[in-house]
């Protein structure tokens, strides 16, 4: 059974998702980089380890991934998972988790890299909007796609509204995306595509992840 850990900085909508999921998997702990994150709670009703490790505390970036990367390393889990986990990484951290650290983003990547990727779609006047999960590379929000899902932006949305559609999607994906990975059916390959392989097949037969849909 795969071990996970959850990162986090609020509420943790997309944790809640993933306790929910009925996944063949161990949830180990859950961090937050904030005292004040919402998910803490959540996960300790669940019977989580959570903990925060708050980066306000540290001098600089590397200090405070370095404090993280240990605390995670204690609990020595098969993958980190990014949901709503508001701090860009720096790259010794993402490299030494390459292949076991996965995020979801709120937008059809590569477009929309960063924040604020609902006012965006709307400003560009995007007709379909979305979430990506993507294994995490030290380039921000470039990473290899596993799976994403499309929602029409219509004619009256605000970011609110746009927002709050993606997230339902949010929700049916990531989860999808972790199954993959516990059942074994996922791979990073070295020129940095993935593989999602069926129940039945193996490895050497396996098709490349679609970029849209379930």
């Amino acid at each position: 059974m795969k071990k996970l850990l959850i990162l986090i900085s609020g509420r943790g909508s997309n944790m809640e998702a993933l306790l929910a999921a009925n996944l063949p998997a161990q949830f180990v702990a859950v961090i937050a980089n904030r005292p004040d994150a919402a998910g803490l709670d959540t996960a300790r009703q669940a019977g989580i380890p959570a903990q925060c490790i708050d980066h306000r505390a540290f001098a600089n970036r590397d200090a405070f991934d370095d404090a993280l990367k240990q605390a995670i390393d204690a609990y020595a889990p098969d993958l980190v998972i990014l949901a709503g986990f508001m701090r860009v990484l720096g790259q010794s951290f993402v490299e030494h988790f390459r292949g076991r650290l996965m995020n979801i983003h709120p937008s059809l990547l590569p477009a929309f890299p960063g924040l604020h990727t609902h006012r965006k779609a709307i400003a560009m006047g995007c007709k379909l909007a979305g979430a990506t999960v993507h294994f995490v590379t030290p380039d921000l929000d470039c990473g290899p796609i596993v799976i994403q899902a499309a929602v029409p932006v219509l004619e009256n949305d605000t970011e609110h509204t746009l927002s709050a559609r993606v997230l339902v999607e949010e929700h049916r994906i990531y989860p999808q995306a972790i199954r993959w990975f516990c059942e074994d059916r996922l791979k990073l390959l070295a020129d940095g595509t993935v593989q999602l392989l069926q129940p039945s097949q193996v490895s050497d037969s396996a098709m490349i992840v679609p970029p849209l849909g379930a």
